[in-house]
């Protein structure tokens, strides 16, 4: 019962998250300068927004199948994987990675408090 709660929480955190950045993507012009600050085409940012929905979806459904899931899992994982790759590739310190560190961290807990029957 522990362990569903703690998935929840993790999996809600991390959902909120990821529809706040994704919104952004879309609304915000501050994203998009620092879409072009990183390097990244401007169709990158919608692209991404997208595909953070997507896996947000994959995660909350619960009567999506698993195999699904994992795909949603991997995909954050690269994304914040790329993420903190591209601030440091441009000179930003480690301190730049700490909301990336946080997410990770719901991501990773999430993930290993899954239930492993069906969600």
């Amino acid at each position: 019962m522990k362990k569903n709660l703690i998935y929840w929480i993790s999996t809600a955190l991390f959902s909120l998250f990821m529809l706040f950045s994704a919104y952004g993507y879309f609304t915000d012009p501050t994203f998009k300068e620092a879409f072009a600050y990183l390097g990244y085409p401007d169709y990158f940012r919608i692209e991404l927004g997208v595909a953070k929905l997507l896996g947000v979806l994959a995660l909350l459904l619960p009567f999506l199948p698993r195999l699904l899931k994992g795909f949603a899992y991997a995909g954050f994982t690269i994304n914040l994987i790329g993420a903190g790759i591209a601030h440091l590739a441009i000179g930003e310190g480690i301190s730049s990675l700490t909301l990336i560190f946080v997410a990770a961290l719901l991501l990773g807990v999430s993930f290993f408090t899954q239930p492993t029957k069906g969600v």
